[in-house]
């Protein structure tokens, strides 16, 4: 039981975190004119970058605690801040961050698919949270399985947005983002009351 509840806490921040459909209306243009296969191949390199800057942060992030002299409720308050911010830039402007793209279609899989559009700077952030407060393998596991939920909606993006509309990927992706901000929110609160007892 504890580790299903475990499971739920590190999923969904990272579900939130990660917005797979508030990134559709970005993954469309971005592979426009692309055949199925060319684009499935390009979700694929996303992933396998989105999976390794990941599970590289997950395996260094207590070390970088440790080496940096940084407890757990620094990284809450900084941590949350940032959530925050990202948050709320995409509730005002509609965009998390810039796709600017100078690239060769090849290179689209890793910046900006790969990072920051999978895996940007709101999953890594929750992921050194996570892994400071849960199990190192529940933490994986949520982001795998989250991994592949993005990886899903990707390889159907054209339906995705045929079944939501502009609309309602809009307004899905102001909800994750309201709740991002009240994670972010409930971290900063969590490090702040660790600070002060």
């Amino acid at each position: 039981m504890q580790i299903l509840q475990e499971f739920g806490l590190t999923f969904v921040p990272l579900f939130v975190a990660m917005d797979a459909i508030g990134a559709i209306p970005i993954l469309l243009p971005l592979t426009q004119g692309m055949r199925a296969r060319e684009r499935a191949r390009l979700i694929r390199l996303a992933v396998m970058t989105a999976l390794g800057l990941g599970l590289g942060f997950v395996l260094i992030g207590k070390g970088i605690f440790v080496f940096l002299g940084i407890e757990v409720s620094d990284f809450l308050v900084a941590g949350g801040i940032i959530l925050f911010l990202l948050a709320a830039k995409e509730l005002i402007t509609g965009k998390m961050m810039e796709a600017q793209v100078s690239i060769g279609d090849e290179m689209l899989g890793v910046v900006p698919l790969g990072t920051p559009l999978m895996v940007g700077p709101a999953v890594l952030t929750t992921l050194l949270i996570l892994i400071d407060q849960y199990s190192v393998f529940i933490v994986i596991a949520s982001f795998i399985i989250n991994l592949a939920i993005t990886w899903l909606l990707f390889a159907q993006a054209n339906r995705v947005m045929a079944f939501l509309g502009q609309g309602g990927v809009r307004a899905t992706s102001k909800i994750v983002s309201l709740f991002l901000a009240a994670i972010a929110i409930k971290m900063i609160r969590q490090g702040v009351l660790e600070v002060l007892g």
